[in-house]
């Protein structure tokens, strides 16, 4: 089974990683593909250019067992589209299990994705659920979540799509946001970054003010 998880990474944190960990391990998939996007529709641009993000996310995740980087969202010309990513995905692997991982925050805005009710014809959807997080109780995103959910972790293996796992996750308190603020102070984001990546965005005084 290959899960695909998908972000801006800007910069990628150990919250990023711990997650792809997380769900690569209570699943049994077989890989987890991390995959920046350009410049997602529903939130803010980047503030770092996509090969500097790129650059960032292979350093983290050199030597973990089972995780990779896609980069073939920032190859394309003009917006990108999370349907028409699995799409090539799964034409390139027919029959194989595909689990798209989102979190709970992004499963709540689901509806507003593109062509967003054909994803789990493509994909199984793994929410990933942080304690205290949830999920829509009501309206369309809701019924589909109803719909589908399986709460058996075989389920993901017996169909190459069409099934909602919730998966529960250990929180971390970290954001970009917050890595982000603190580069631009000048404070230390020791422990929220992988060493590796710390070491590029200090060098380079990625996110500094000046």
């Amino acid at each position: 089974m290959l899960g695909l998880l998908g972000g801006t990474f800007d910069p990628v944190h150990v919250a990023h990683l711990r997650l792809a960990i997380e769900v690569r391990e209570r699943l049994a998939l077989d890989e987890v593909r991390l995959m920046p996007a350009p410049n997602p529709r529903l939130r803010d641009a980047p503030q770092v250019a996509a090969t500097t993000r790129l650059r960032l996310l292979r350093a983290a995740v050199e030597g973990i067992p089972g995780l990779c980087v896609d980069d073939r969202e920032l190859r394309v010309s003009g917006p990108t589209r999370t349907v028409e990513t699995l799409r090539k995905i799964r034409d390139e692997h027919s029959g194989r299990s595909l689990c798209l991982i989102i979190g709970a925050d992004a499963a709540a805005r689901l509806d507003l994705w593109h062509q967003w009710e054909q994803l789990i014809e493509l994909a199984h959807l793994v929410i990933a659920r942080r304690p205290g997080a949830r999920l829509p109780s009501s309206g369309a995103v809701a019924a589909l979540i109803e719909r589908h959910a399986d709460t058996r972790v075989a389920a993901l293996a017996e169909r190459s799509a069409g099934v909602i796992h919730v998966c529960d996750i250990p929180g971390l308190d970290i954001s970009a946001t917050a890595v982000r603020e603190r580069l631009a102070n000048d404070r230390c984001v020791e422990f929220l970054v992988p060493e590796r990546v710390r070491q590029i965005l200090l060098k380079e005084k990625l996110y500094a003010k000046n």
